[in-house]
C-alpha cells in the first residue's frame, strides 16, 4: 500500500480536475459513496461496541427488530466538509435519520461544499449551525461522521471543532472522512486534540499520518477508497513510501546445504548482559540462518555456551582484534551490539569492523551507543549498513530532541545523509533507505514492549539478510518480528507473553509467508 503526502494528494487532485477534466463534485460524490458503504456495513447498535439511545431492541418474544438507524455529521466549511454533507444526503436516501451540522463559519464554505448543501436541501435535509451548548440535541446517534478537516490541517483545532470532537465520542461509531480531524496528514502528530475514529475512509491513496505517530492510534481501521483518480496520475505523482504488507519467502531448494542460507557473525554480550546475546542468537537460528556464530567475551563464554545450547556456535573473543576481523570476514553478514557493553575494547571493535568489512553490517543496541560521536564512519563504508535505534537511541545519534515529531521525515533524512538503512523502532517501526522511500510496519502489539524484543529483531534481521542477500530483507524481518509477536500474544496474551514466546513463534510467522 503506497502512501502520499498532503502536498502530493493536492497535486493529484489538481491534475485530475484541471488536466483530465473530471469535475471536483464528481470526486466528492464518489468519496461520499465510499464513506456511506462503510457506514452501512457497520453493525447496528446492540450488536456493536457501545450502547446508544437508538438501535436494536429485544421484544418480549425474543424477536429482535431494528428501529430507524441514525447518523450525525459534523462538517467543516471546506471540501472535507463537503464530503460530509454529501454523506448526509446519501444516508437520508437510505432511510436514515440524519442531522448534519456546520462547524465553522458559513461565509468560509468552499464552492463545492455549498453545492453539496444545495443537493442536501433538495432531498429534504438541512445543514444546521453547530452550537456547543446544544449538546443534548446531539446525543443518541448510531454513527458520528467526522468531516471537519482533511489533509490541509496544520494547526490545532479551534474551540468549536474540539467540542464537536468530544461530542462524537457519544455516538456508537465514529467514521472519519479522509483523516481524523486534528491529525497532521504527513507526520501523524496530534495537533492539540483529535478525533478518535473507529474507521477512517481515506481517498485514492493512504496518508502517512494514518499509520505513524499518534495518528495511527486515532485512525482505527483504515479503508483506502478509489474515487476515480486516473491511475496514471497516481503513478506519476505518488511518493515511494509504503505500508509493509506480508512478504513472500521463496521455497528452499531441495538440494540446498547450510552454506546456501548464509553465515551470520554476531558480536554481542558482556558481563551482566548475557541474555541479549542468547536471545539474538536464538532468533537468528529460528530465522533460518545456515550458520550462526556468536562472539562473546571469554569471561561469559561458559554461560553463553549453555544458553545457546547446540544451535549456534559460541566463540570466545581472542585477545587480538585482527583475529576477530578475520573471523567476521568469513561471514555473509555481521551484527554488532546486543548487550555488548560500552567498554573501550568494544568501542574499538565497532569502529574496526565498520571500517574494514565490506559485507552488510547491522548495528544495534550498545553498538549504536558506541557509534555516537563517530558517525562519520558510516559515510566511508562501501558495504550496506543497517542501524536499528529506538527513538531514544536515535536522539543520541543525531543530537535531536524527544519526542520526535516527524519520525518518517527524520528517518528518511538520516538514511539519505549517511547512506544507510535506518530502522526506527517503536509503534509502527519505520524502515528508511537512502535514495528516498520509507516502509511503515503495522504488525506487532504492546506485549512486545519488554527487554529483549529488540535483540530478537536484530537476530532475525541478520538471519534474513544473510539468506536473502538483499536490502528488502530488513523490512521483511521487521514484519515477521511483529507477526511473531502477534502470534505469541494470541496464544499467551499481551501481559504474559515473553520474548522467548515471540522467538518460538518466528517459524509460524515465516510459514505463513512461504510461497506455495
Amino acid at each position: 500500500m503506497y502512501l502520499t503526502t498532503a502536498a502530493q494528494i493536492k497535486e493529484i487532485d489538481r491534475v485530475t480536475i484541471e488536466e483530465w477534466g473530471i469535475p471536483s463534485t464528481k470526486l466528492m460524490e464518489n468519496a461520499a459513496q465510499a464513506v456511506v458503504r462503510e457506514i452501512l456495513a457497520l453493525p447496528a447498535m446492540g450488536s456493536g461496541r457501545k450502547n446508544s439511545a437508538v438501535g436494536w431492541f429485544v421484544g418480549n418474544g425474543g424477536d429482535s427488530f431494528q428501529e430507524e438507524r441514525s447518523a450525525i455529521v459534523f462538517s467543516g466549511p471546506g471540501n472535507n466538509g463537503g464530503d460530509g454533507v454529501a454523506v448526509a444526503r446519501l444516508l437520508l436516501k437510505e432511510g436514515w435519520r440524519v442531522k448534519c451540522l456546520l462547524v465553522g463559519e458559513r461565509e468560509k464554505m468552499s464552492k463545492d461544499c455549498r453545492e453539496m448543501e444545495r443537493r442536501l436541501e433538495s432531498e429534504g435535509g438541512a445543514l444546521e449551525e453547530f452550537h456547543a451548548e446544544d449538546w443534548m440535541d446531539y446525543l443518541g446517534f448510531d454513527v458520528a461522521v467526522d468531516a471537519l478537516f482533511g489533509v490541509g490541517l496544520n494547526s490545532p483545532l479551534g474551540p468549536d471543532a474540539v467540542e464537536a470532537a468530544k461530542q462524537m465520542k457519544m455516538a456508537g461509531w465514529v467514521v472519519s472522512v479522509d483523516l481524523p480531524s486534528g491529525v497532521q496528514a504527513d507526520t501523524g502528530e496530534v495537533l492539540g486534540d483529535a478525533v478518535n475514529a473507529d474507521v477512517t475512509v481515506t481517498f485514492s491513496m493512504a496518508k502517512p499520518g494514518l499509520f505513524v505517530g499518534d495518528g495511527a492510534v486515532h485512525s482505527g481501521r483504515v479503508v483506502v477508497a478509489d474515487i476515480g483518480i486516473p491511475p496514471e496520475v497516481m503513478d506519476e505523482k505518488a511518493c515511494p513510501d509504503l505500508v509493509m504488507e506480508r512478504p513472500f519467502l521463496a521455497k528452499r531448494k531441495r538440494n540446498a546445504h547450510k552454506g546456501d542460507f548464509g553465515r551470520l557473525f554476531i558480536l554481542a554480550g558482556s558481563r551482566g548482559y548475557t541474555g541479549a546475546a542468547a536471545l539474538c542468537a536464538r532468533a537468528a537460528v529460528r530465522g533460518g540462518a545456515g550458520l550462526v556464530t556468536v562472539a562473546v567475551p571469554e569471561e561469559i563464554y561458559p554461560i553463553e555456551a549453555v544458553k545457546c545450547c547446540d544451535e549456534a556456535m559460541v566463540w570466545p573473543l581472542p585477545e587480538g582484534d585482527e583475529e576477530v576481523l578475520e573471523k567476521a570476514k568469513g561471514c555473509d553478514g555481521v551484527l554488532i551490539g546486543p548487550g555488548l557493553g560500552r567498554g573501550e575494547r568494544a568501542r574499538k571493535l565497532v569502529r574496526l569492523l565498520l571500517e574494514k568489512l565490506s559485507c552488510p553490517v547491522i548495528v544495534d543496541a550498545d553498538g549504536l551507543n558506541l557509534l555516537s560521536g563517530h558517525i562519520d564512519v558510516l559515510d566511508k563504508r562501501e558495504g550496506l549498513t543497517i542501524l536499528t535505534p529506538h527513538d531514544g537511541e536515535f536522539a543520541g545519534l543525531t543530537g535531536g530532541e524527544l519526542p520526535i515529531r516527524d519520525r518518517m521525515g527524520s528517518a528518511s533524512a538520516f538514511a539519505e545523509e549517511h547512506g544507510c538503512i535506518l530502522v526506527l523502532k517503536g509503534h509502527r517501526t519505520i524502515t528508511a533507505a537512502p535514495g528516498g522511500g520509507c516502509v511503515v510496519n503495522t504488525t506487532g502489539n504492546p506485549g512486545m514492549a519488554r527487554g529483549g524484543s529488540g535483540d530478537a529483531l536484530a537476530g532475525l534481521m541478520g538471519a534474513m539478510l544473510v539468506q536473502q542477500k538483499d536490502p528488502s530483507a530488513v523490512a521483511n524481518a521487521v514484519w515477521l518480528h511483529g507477526r511473531a509477536g502477534d502470534l505469541a500474544a494470541t496464544e499467551k496474551g499481551e501481559y504474559g507473553m515473553t520474548v522467548m514466546d515471540l522467538i518460538e513463534a518466528i517459524p509460524d510467522a515465516m510459514k505463513e509467508c512461504e510461497e506455495e
